[in-house]
């Protein structure tokens, strides 16, 4: 029998010790009132809430799940370097191995830095660039997601930052052409860099794809000015391609951000470049008490080992493939039509006709009393632990719960938190 009486309590302890009870995007405040805040432990496909819920989970940690949590093979990587050391007096060899197998793997890669979050690649990257070109400003996509340092925190959850913090950060339209080379002749000689995501991936929105045209216009402008162009891959890393994102449609950054993928949950992130930006990296100052800690590398090094030599990707494409095609056949069949978006391997599930997410809301909510842990209005990643079994699990869970929604849609209301949020997108 499904409960959260253990979370709730939880949540009551935290609020005490806690601002807010809990923040950032592990925050439940914006989700239905059945998710489950606290989690017990993880294995392969599937999570355990402190209350002993079991998930079929198609979340995966919001992405750094990507071979199965608690994978044998990369946690003895770690645990024996662990045995010899974690946070020293400097990095260990293991560091060098590293950003070697990186190297060898991405192929604009010629130098690898390593830190702890995709912040913090995102920040080192934009660092760099103005130390490449001496020049001030950054293009980045209206609405696309970087990071929480105040220069590119989100807009709505920018309290406490100011608006000279991002003063020369310049925003145009993702996947429109026109609208970056218009920020390119508005801004002449004095771009340092242009930031793009894999694909335009923002919370409560369809997914799209990068248009080939607006890709090679962020080259093309980049090479004519001098600019670097930056692919923030920290969240779709290794999850499209065995290389950078943007090598799907032949497209070779400067910099890229990695984060998420390459250490199965271990914690570390990167930044890779090409050679002729390896003077400017080597000049600036840039560094964390953790930045070097070799355990996390040593998951990397298992990870990246695994990328190469497995066929990880196919197998997630596949089953990511089975879900899409089950979800939309049980939709139908209940009368609900849904909108699946973005790469298969990590889905963005939303109902048409649904314009105040109260569908969404409801269908998720009784997901997870049903035992599929999917996400109404973020996008969710398969893993290289979900089998055909789970899938098939996790469309038989979420069959109930579109009959159990089919019978009380016309009671369903809408989603008092999301009321605000929508207010300060719309002013944004």
């Amino acid at each position: 029998m499904w409960t959260n009486a253990k979370n709730a309590a939880l949540r009551e302890r935290a609020a005490r010790v806690i601002p807010g009870g809990m923040y950032g995007h592990m925050s439940t405040g914006l989700l239905p009132k059945e998710y489950p805040q606290f989690f017990a432990r993880g294995k392969g496909c599937r999570i355990w809430d402190v209350d002993g819920n079991e998930y079929v989970d198609f979340m995966s940690a919001f992405g750094p799940n990507l071979l199965g949590y608690c994978d044998a093979g990369i946690d003895a990587a770690a645990q024996q370097q662990q045995a010899l050391g974690d946070a020293l007096n400097g990095p260990g060899e293991v560091m060098v191995e590293l950003a070697e197998q990186f190297v060898d793997t991405v192929s604009h890669a010629d130098w690898a830095m390593f830190c702890k979050n995709g912040t913090d690649a995102t920040t080192m990257a934009m660092v760099v660039a103005r130390a490449h070109t001496g020049r001030p400003i950054i293009l980045a996509a209206e609405g696309a997601y970087h990071g929480a340092a105040p220069w590119c925190v989100p807009k709505t959850r920018s309290t406490g930052t100011l608006p000279e913090e991002r003063a020369h950060v310049v925003y145009y339209s993702y996947n429109d052409a026109q609208s970056l080379t218009d920020a390119f002749r508005k801004h002449e000689g004095r771009i340092a860099a242009v930031f793009a995501t894999p694909f335009r991936h923002e919370v409560f929105s369809d997914q799209h794809d990068p248009d080939l045209e607006y890709a090679t216009a962020a080259r093309r402008l980049c090479d004519e000015s001098g600019a670097l162009l930056v692919i923030d891959d920290v969240r779709a890393g290794f999850r499209l391609a065995r290389d950078c994102s943007w090598s799907r449609i032949g497209i070779a950054p400067d910099l890229s951000c990695w984060g998420k993928c390459f250490a199965n949950g271990y914690p570390i992130s990167a930044l890779l470049g090409s050679d002729h930006v390896r003077a400017a990296a080597a000049k600036i100052f840039v560094t964390g008490s953790f930045w070097f800690a070799a355990v996390a590398m040593a998951a990397g090094v298992a990870t990246l080992r695994r990328i190469k030599e497995t066929d990880y990707l196919e197998r997630m494409q596949a089953t990511g493939q089975q879900l899409r095609d089950g979800l939309a056949d049980r939709a139908k069949a209940h009368g609900f039509s849904l909108r699946q978006t973005g790469p298969v391997v990590m889905p963005q599930i939303l109902f048409n006709d649904d314009p105040d997410f109260r569908l969404g809301y409801a269908w998720t909510a009784e997901c997870l009393k049903q035992g599929a842990f999917f996400h109404p209005y973020h996008n969710m990643f398969i893993c290289a632990a979900h089998t055909a079994a789970d899938v098939d699990a996790g469309i038989a869970a979420a069959d109930r719960a579109f009959e159990a929604v089919r019978r009380k849609r016309g009671d369903i209301q809408p989603v008092p938190q999301l009321s605000h949020l929508f207010k300060t997108l719309a002013d944004a």
